[in-house]
Order: C-alpha cells, then sequence, then structure tokens
C-alpha cells in the first residue's frame, strides 16, 4: 500500500515504536520470575500452614503421616500433582535449594530469606525421617499405586497413608546418599542464621550418610513397586554416596570425605544432571576445589565437569545433546524440562567458578568462555519464560500465556473455602480432570513438564508427561534465575 509521503514517515516510525514496545516487553523479568518460582514450593507443602500462606486456596492436609509406623512423619513436600511424599526427589529438591542459595545469596536479595523457608519446610521433615527410630531411615508416606487411582486434594486424602523405610536389612544407599546431602548442603545455609540448627542438620548428614555406606544397597531393589517406576534409582547408587560425600566434605573439610570420594572410583561419563543421576552435579559440585580453591588435586572433577559441558553444549564436537528448532535442550520425552532446569543450574555454577578462576576450556577446536555457558544457559531460562515458538511462557502465573490445565489435583479442583464437601477418591475426575476449562486454582510459579520435541505443548491436563509441574524442576531454576538477575 502506497501513503503520501508525511503518512509514510508517521507510520513507519509508528512501526518502529511498536517493535520496540514488543522488544522491551518480551524482556524476561527474573526477578518475577524468581520470587514466583519460590512461592510456587508453598503449594506443595504437606502439613499444617502456617498464616501466612502464599497460596490461600491450599490447607491443613496429611496431619496422621507417620501414624501407621507409630512416628511422627508430618510435613514436607508432595513431589508433584499428587499427594504422596517421596523423599528421594524431596531430598534432591532440598539440595539444589541449598546450593542455589550458598552460590547466589547476594542476588538472591529478599528471596533468601524464602528459600530458607522453603529449604527448612523439607529439612524438618527429613530430620524426623532420620531420627525418628534408630537404625531406620524413612523415605516416603502414601501409597502411590493407590494414590495415582484417585483424583482428590491433598486436604481430602482418604487413601492409605502407608509408611516406607530402609534399614539395615532392607538397604537404601542412594535415597540415603541424597538425605545426607540435602541435610549436609542446608547445614551451611543455616550456618550464619540458625547455628543450633545447623549443627542439627550436619550431625544428621553424618549419620544418615554412614548408613548409606555401611549398608549398600538400591532403595527400588529393597521397596521395589511402593517406588518403582515413579522414583525408580535407574543410575544405582554409586553418584548418590559421591554426591553425599562431595557435600559433607564441604560442609566440613572433613578428608576422611575426600577419601572415601577417591576410594569410590565413581568414573561414569553423563550427558544428564537429575534427582537419578548425580554423577554431573557432583562434579561441578568439586571442580569447584580445582577452580575456586585451586587445589590442583581436584583438577581431574574439573576435567569431568568440562567434558561433561561439551556433551551439553550445541556446537561442541562431542555434543550428545539435542536442541528443539526452538533452542530447546531436549534429553527425554517425559518431563523433558526436569532436565534443562538442572543443567542450566549446573552451566551457571559452573561459569560462575570459572570466572572465578579467570580461566576458559576447549571443546576440541572450540574455546569455551564463562559467557558461553552462561548464554547458553540464559536461552533455556528465556525459552521457558516465553521466548519460544508458542510464545507461552512454562511457568504458572508468569506473563499473560501459560499452562492452564496443569496436572495438579489441588490446583484442577475447588479449594475447600468455595467447596467445603470431600470429593472422596475418584469424584474429582468427573467433572475436573477430564474437562477442558482452566484449573480454578493458579498455582503460581509452578513448571511443568513442557513441550515436545517439536516446541508443541498441548495444554491438556490428561497428558502428565508435558503438563505436570514437579517440585525438582522448581528447585533447579531458582539458582539460575538467581544468577541472571543478578547481572
Amino acid at each position: 500500500m502506497d501513503f503520501p509521503k508525511g503518512v509514510s514517515f508517521f507510520y513507519g516510525f509508528f512501526m518502529a515504536f511498536l517493535l520496540c514496545t514488543n522488544t522491551i516487553q518480551a524482556i524476561p523479568n527474573y526477578k518475577d520470575a524468581l520470587a514466583k518460582s519460590i512461592l510456587f514450593f508453598q503449594g506443595q507443602r504437606s502439613g499444617r500452614f502456617p498464616t501466612s500462606n502464599g497460596m490461600p486456596w491450599r490447607a491443613i492436609s496429611g496431619l496422621s503421616d507417620g501414624s501407621l509406623a507409630h512416628v511422627n512423619l508430618v510435613g514436607g513436600y508432595y513431589d508433584a500433582g499428587d499427594n504422596v511424599k517421596f523423599n528421594f526427589p524431596m531430598a534432591y529438591t532440598t539440595t539444589m535449594l541449598s546450593w542455589s542459595a550458598l552460590e547466589n545469596s547476594k542476588p538472591l536479595g529478599p528471596q533468601l530469606a524464602n528459600v530458607r523457608e522453603a529449604i527448612r519446610w523439607a529439612t524438618d521433615y527429613l530430620i524426623k525421617c532420620a531420627t525418628a527410630t534408630p537404625g531406620v531411615l524413612y523415605v516416603g508416606v502414601g501409597d502411590p499405586n493407590v494414590d495415582h487411582k484417585c483424583w482428590e486434594r491433598p486436604e481430602d486424602m482418604d487413601t492409605v497413608r502407608t509408611v516406607y523405610s530402609v534399614s539395615r536389612n532392607k538397604p537404601g544407599s542412594d535415597v540415603a546418599g541424597e538425605t545426607a546431602a540435602a541435610l549436609a548442603a542446608a547445614s551451611m545455609v543455616f550456618r550464619v542464621t540458625d547455628r543450633k540448627y545447623s549443627k542439627l542438620l550436619l550431625r544428621t548428614a553424618k549419620s544418615v550418610f554412614q548408613f548409606a555406606t555401611q549398608y549398600r544397597g538400591s532403595y527400588s531393589d529393597s521397596l521395589g513397586s511402593a517406588v518403582c517406576p515413579f522414583y525408580c534409582s535407574y543410575s544405582g547408587y554409586k553418584d548418590e554416596l559421591l554426591w553425599g560425600a562431595a557435600w559433607l566434605l564441604r560442609a566440613t573439610k572433613d578428608v576422611s570425605y575426600r577419601n572415601f570420594i577417591n576410594s569410590l572410583g565413581a568414573n561414569d561419563a553423563t550427558d544428564i544432571f537429575s534427582w537419578d543421576n548425580k554423577y554431573a552435579g557432583a562434579r561441578v559440585l568439586l571442580s569447584r576445589g580445582s577452580l575456586v580453591a585451586n587445589d590442583k588435586s581436584y583438577d581431574s572433577f574439573r576435567q569431568q565437569a568440562q567434558d561433561f559441558m561439551c556433551k551439553i553444549l550445541p556446537n561442541s564436537p562431542s555434543s550428545t545433546t539435542q536442541y528443539t528448532k526452538g533452542g530447546l535442550m531436549f534429553k527425554l520425552p517425559d518431563n523433558n524440562l526436569q532436565y534443562v532446569t538442572s543443567i542450566t543450574f549446573l552451566l551457571t555454577t559452573y561459569a560462575k567458578y570459572m570466572k572465578s578462576a579467570k580461566t576458559t576450556f576447549n571443546c576440541g577446536n572450540i574455546m569455551v568462555t564463562p559467557n558461553t555457558l552462561i548464554n547458553l544457559a540464559r536461552k533455556q531460562v528465556d525459552y521457558i519464560l516465553g521466548d519460544n515458538p508458542m510464545k507461552m511462557s512454562y511457568m504458572v502465573g508468569y506473563g499473560a500465556n501459560y499452562p492452564r490445565r496443569i496436572h495438579h489435583r489441588g490446583s484442577s479442583l475447588p479449594s475447600l473455602s468455595t467447596h467445603p464437601q470431600s470429593f472422596g477418591c475418584e469424584g474429582g475426575f468427573q467433572p475436573f480432570y477430564y474437562t477442558s476449562n482452566p484449573n480454578p486454582n493458579i498455582l503460581t510459579g509452578a513448571i511443568v513438564g513442557g513441550p515436545n520435541q517439536n516446541d508443541f505443548f498441548p495444554d491438556e491436563r490428561t497428558d502428565y508427561s508435558h503438563s505436570e509441574p514437579a517440585t525438582y524442576i522448581n528447585a533447579a531454576m531458582v539458582g539460575p534465575l538467581a544468577y541472571l538477575s543478578g547481572r
């Protein structure tokens, strides 16, 4: 279309203004996303809520947890969209929240107190699990096979709250090693603000880790269908022993943990990091000794961490990581964003260590700088927050376009205040589970499983592999969001 010269000028100016405005609006608000990513944990709480709860549609639940074993196991978090407390992913969630706080205390700013609160909600529960009965570590509450046949609010739970544990006769080195890591990492978070609590955490971590090493075996073998296929320890337990020892080493500086690490011989190569496989996380954590403390005896871990990064970077000759056309790291079809957030955490953390050492490394003939890792991390975070082909934020409540039909019982069912009557086990399926209507309650900050390999997200409640949020997705996102908001 042709315009008169003056009109053409103003039209061009107006379009440029719109383009500029849209660009400005598209810039992610990392601080807002950070606050919401932490607030999410209040929606996952089990137990008796404090009066100042950020999710007013949630209420007390699970107050009898542990009673079947004659112990008090009230508290902790529901892992995802169900009403079960699985300690294996919960402990990993706690470790990642603690690592986020330790590495990003300054950029977290006012959110540091909220992260501590989220950590303590978990560690109070994990301490109970580790100390309630001598020689026993409780590792879960709620029969997952029964729970997954129901669609009811946590507040209405009428399913059996079976208690699961590991012991010397039924070992669980993986879940025990992760629990020790969580308690050790958290002990450093509370070292300044609550020294007595910090000492309790560390003392308990040492005890649990001793149990993990003395009675070796996988909790998947001991507990079977109570944890598999939900949270099977597919990678075995050696990675959790490495991870637990690495955290205890950082918390105590005790050389015995370093000796244990050396004797473990955990040299498995990996291109993933998750609640199940901790090798990459442990190596990045241990590489800190080489890069930050300048201790050459840690150089082997530094090399392993670099090898991992070379498997992740898209232009690296040794890359084993797929990316979607939209630029999203794609590891596995189910709940892919859990791997994206966990690996992104390692990218920003290792970049921070590299900056401290003022160093670079090579993937073949490609030089990798701290900014190489940071730019990839930023791309992943921005994609999650809406810079993607669908222009959708995969964090609930962030931006204008986000998932409305997430696979989450409490979010999808009317709250007690609007519907005081119990729905019962199967009462929530019709009309709330199968409806195309949006969820009535907003689980602010929840990051869902994410899009498929074609950058497509259907936003269907029944599609749990893409629409279900989980504590361990969010826990790993806190660090990168804090890091980026502080730059």
